[in-house]
């Protein structure tokens, strides 16, 4: 079975995503900025016995991502599914952050998903098709989160300008938006919001969503 690829594996939606898909049983490559995060995650799973490879790089940096992508690529075969889920969350106000920070958030929370999916669609297009999903959040613009708001209103964005470029090649590109923080039995917990990318997944052709809100009333 073609594997997940899951770029920000940390705890949370990363960790919870990556359970979910394993214990359908796809293999899984895993990428997480530090070894210790990769460890967790990969110990998360090791009960499904599916295949895990993982590698550690920065979303933010093009070079050290697509490198991780080749390196679980070349393990596993083009994935099935790519899931972006790297993201810096922090509050700031406006004027608060520097240009260059700012610009860091963004390549983060935005670019790089830009830089994965381009890398990987035209392969995935090539082996028959596959589902790419995106993390969102900030359905509002909260200027407590200024950067966060911007970058996710730009993965918004960017999900329409992707589905567009590679719907008609058989990729199915989707982002779940977040509405609030992410913790396990609350409005957002991590296995319930990990069941919208499976669905998502999982849909036919003919019922392509491109976006899902977490606690809109959909079920998973």
């Amino acid at each position: 079975m073609a594997g997940a690829i899951i770029i920000g594996a940390g705890p949370g939606i990363g960790t919870a995503v990556a359970h979910r898909f394993a214990t359908a049983g796809m293999p899984l490559g895993l990428i997480a900025r530090t070894g210790a995060t990769l460890d967790a995650a990969r110990a998360a799973v090791a009960a499904t016995g599916v295949t895990v490879a993982g590698a550690t790089a920065d979303a933010g940096q093009d070079d050290q991502l697509t490198a991780a992508l080749d390196a679980l690529t070349g393990q596993l075969g083009v994935p099935a599914a790519l899931i972006y889920n790297a993201g810096l969350i922090r509050r700031d106000r406006p004027g608060e952050l520097s240009r260059e920070r700012h610009l860091a958030a963004y390549a983060v929370n935005v670019l790089g998903a830009m830089t994965a999916v381009v890398h990987l669609a035209p392969a995935m297009a090539g082996a028959g098709g596959g589902t790419i999903v995106i993390t969102g959040g900030m359905p509002e613009p909260d200027p407590e989160f200024t950067s966060l708001s911007l970058g996710k209103a730009g993965v918004r964005a960017l999900t329409k300008l992707l589905a567009s470029e590679y719907g008609p090649a058989g990729i199915h590109v989707a982002t779940v938006t977040v509405g609030g923080a992410v913790a396990p039995g609350g409005p957002y917990d991590p296995d319930q919001i990990a069941g919208h990318y499976w669905r998502l997944y999982t849909q036919p052709r003919a019922a392509w969503e491109h976006e899902v809100a977490v606690g809109d009333g959909t079920n998973v």
